[in-house]
């Protein structure tokens, strides 16, 4: 029976930048204060992490950054994903070798697939790799679902261990047919309790790079049997969590980052600063939940 890479918290933790490129002093320091503040995996260069913006010079530099810095302490999971089955295989191929734990593989965008074609893509991932690959299923942003029948399939492939799963209503469904040691991981901070309760094994969050231990004891309490704390820590998080997707992220969360002096710098082009309005009501938020004074 395979186990899960992680339970718990796994950060998609931000990258700072400057004007001339990554901050990876202040990289260092994020990653200090997640393992500091009980966080249970990094997820590097993922969407939070803005990878979308990084050539592959700068993206696979992060990576190897990010598991030196960690140094097996936790497990560093690379964000490896492509539209070109060709480039997630060289960039999943480069993860395993600077010593990451496992690779984060979104659904391919823009040029899409069929259901057939998402299994060829990933088993080829897979099969160029012996770490264990984590499916992201992010239909709000790819435009394209992996449906349960082929996440069934895609689970017999011994090293595809789960999936960061971001549509709820098929949650169940994908349980019952793929087994318990296929883990599921919440792609949504405001969904992790009811996911929790279907079985799966943890969250995969943006909020935990502002709250990374409420973060993790939100799952650690559901798993360990404490529902009713785990509840009221969902419960507190909701405005935060509303604020923090006010805009497209990660503009929100590297704002409140900045506003709660972490100085993490702006996000890349395409993506704006924060507009004022919405910046009021982040800052709002913020100190409702007394991380600002």
């Amino acid at each position: 029976m395979r186990k899960p890479i992680f339970t718990g918290s796994g950060v998609a933790i931000v990258t700072p930048f400057t004007d001339d490129g990554v901050d990876f002093n202040k990289l260092e320091e994020l990653i200090e204060f997640q393992i500091r503040e009980k966080t249970d995996a990094i997820i590097i260069c993922g969407t939070t992490g803005e990878a979308s913006t990084m050539p592959d010079s700068e993206h696979k530099s992060v990576i190897k950054f990010a598991v030196e810095k960690v140094n097996g302490r936790i497990p560093v999971i690379a964000g490896a994903g492509s539209n070109d089955t060709r480039h997630a295989v060289e960039l999943s191929q480069f993860a395993e070798s600077a010593g990451a734990d496992a690779v984060l593989s979104v659904t391919p965008y823009y040029n899409k697939t069929t259901q057939k074609g998402l299994y060829e893509h990933f088993k080829a991932i897979a099969g160029s790799i012996k770490i264990p690959v984590i499916l992201y299923n992010v239909p709000s942003r790819t435009n394209l679902n992996i449906n349960p029948e082929t996440l069934k399939e895609l689970s017999l492939i011994e090293n595809i261990a789960g999936v960061k799963e971001c549509v709820l209503s098929q949650v169940a469904q994908t349980i019952n047919l793929c087994g318990e040691d296929f883990t599921i991981y919440s792609g949504n901070d405001e969904e992790v309790l009811p996911m929790l309760a279907y079985g799966a094994k943890g969250v995969i969050s943006v909020m935990a790079n502002i709250i990374p231990k409420d973060t993790h004891d939100l799952v650690a309490k559901f798993l360990g049997g404490d529902i009713s704390a785990s509840r009221k820590i969902q419960l507190s998080t909701v405005e935060l969590i509303k604020a923090l997707f006010i805009e497209v992220s990660p503009i929100p969360v590297k704002a409140a980052m900045n506003l709660m002096g972490m100085n993490v710098g702006k996000c890349r082009m395409p993506l704006v600063d924060i507009s004022e309005k919405n910046l009021e009501v982040l800052n709002r938020a913020l100190k409702n939940y007394s991380l600002l004074s």
